[in-house]
C-alpha cells in the first residue's frame, strides 16, 4: 500500500497531477479542491494517498490531509460510490463539509457534487450517518499524528471550527451519555455557526443545542 508520497510537482492536468519521487513519476488523481491547494511546478508537496486496485487498473488518488483521506474511504464503502464520485463529493464540500451535511442529514449539500444524483446523496446520508461519529472522533487524532503535513495553501472552503477542534467536542458529548449521531449533529451545526471556534466554545454551543427546549 502506498499510503503517502513526497517529491516535486512534475505537471498539474485536469483531475491529476504527475509527482516526482526520486526520480519516478507518479500519476496521482485529485479533487479540483486539492489541485487548487497544490504549490506550483518545481515546488515540493506531500499527498497521502489511496491505490485503487482492479485486475486491469492501478490508480491512486490523493489528498492534502489524512483526515480527507479517511472520508474518502468512507464515501466508496457506500453502495454506488465509486473512487470518482468520492474525490467529487471532497471536491465540492472538503472532509469537514461532508462531515456536516451527513451529521445533518443534508443530502441537497451532498447532491451538489457533480455526477451525484438525489437518490445517490440520499443514500450516501443514510448509510453513513451512524458511520461518521466515529470518522469524526479520529480527526484530531489524524492530523496530529500527520506528521511532515502536506505543503499547500489555505483551504479553499468558507472557514469553520478545526477538524481538530470538531472531533474533541464530538468526543466530550460522547462521553457526557449523548448518542453518536445526536452529538455529532450538533457539533456539526456549532461548527457551521461559529466559524474558528475551539473546543470549549464547541461544546457549549453543541450542548446548547442539546438542551431539551420548553
Amino acid at each position: 500500500m502506498i499510503g503517502k508520497l513526497t517529491g516535486i510537482v512534475d505537471h498539474k492536468g485536469q483531475g491529476m497531477v504527475l509527482l516526482d519521487v526520486g526520480g519516478v513519476g507518479y500519476e496521482i488523481h485529485c479533487s479540483d479542491r486539492t489541485l487548487a491547494e497544490l504549490p506550483g511546478v518545481g515546488q515540493r508537496v506531500a499527498l497521502f494517498t489511496e491505490l485503487l486496485v482492479r485486475e486491469d487498473l492501478l490508480q491512486l488518488f490523493g489528498f492534502r490531509t489524512a483526515y480527507d483521506r479517511e472520508w474518502h474511504r468512507l464515501l466508496i464503502s457506500v453502495q454506488g460510490v465509486g473512487a470518482k464520485a468520492a474525490m467529487a463529493v471532497l471536491g465540492t464540500l472538503g472532509a469537514e463539509g461532508v462531515a456536516r451535511a451527513i451529521a445533518l442529514g443534508d443530502a441537497a449539500a451532498v447532491k451538489a457534487a457533480p455526477g451525484v444524483g438525489p437518490k445517490l446523496a440520499t443514500r450516501v446520508v443514510n448509510e453513513l450517518k451512524d458511520k461518521a461519529p466515529g470518522v469524526m472522533a479520529l480527526g484530531g487524532d489524524v492530523i496530529e499524528a500527520m506528521g511532515d503535513a502536506p505543503t499547500m495553501a489555505a483551504p479553499v472552503a468558507a472557514p469553520t471550527a478545526s477538524s481538530g477542534a470538531q472531533a474533541e467536542a464530538l468526543s466530550a458529548l460522547r462521553n457526557l451519555g449523548y448518542a453518536p449521531a445526536d452529538a455529532a449533529q450538533a457539533v456539526a451545526r456549532a461548527a457551521g455557526e461559529e466559524a474558528e471556534a475551539d473546543t470549549p466554545a464547541l461544546i457549549r454551543a453543541a450542548l446548547r443545542l442539546l438542551a431539551p427546549k420548553d
